[in-house]
């Protein structure tokens, strides 16, 4: 009796813990797609302040900071385009096991 109800319980939290790993492993990429986009972006920042000096020209220096605009809204762009696309997947996966849940309890 109490091995079936130890049973029926690690069935019964079972859909949790699914919610929690794929939680775990969404923010895990969210952080790591976010690690990307700071450290591209902090190695534009460098790339623009090295060309900075070189610049003769408030032309060139407009070219510079416009180049390094684009480069910079490309990058967040990027980065936000991947970070939908996570969720879209997570989001997929809940829905997936809040219907398998709740198919699993009209069933019963």
């Amino acid at each position: 009796m109490f091995q079936d109800m130890t049973k029926i319980m690690s069935e019964s939290i079972e859909p949790f813990k699914e919610l929690v790993n794929i939680q775990t492993r969404m923010l895990e990429e969210l952080t790591r797609q976010q690690m990307e986009c700071t450290k591209s972006c902090i190695n534009a920042t460098i790339q623009q302040t090295k060309q900075l000096q070189q610049c003769k020209t408030a032309n060139d220096l407009l070219l510079l900071q416009q180049s390094y605009a684009q480069e910079l809204e490309e990058t967040l762009k990027d980065a936000s385009e991947e970070n939908l696309k996570s969720l879209h997947e997570a989001r997929d996966e809940i829905e997936k096991i809040t219907k398998n849940a709740f198919n699993a309890f009209a069933s019963e």
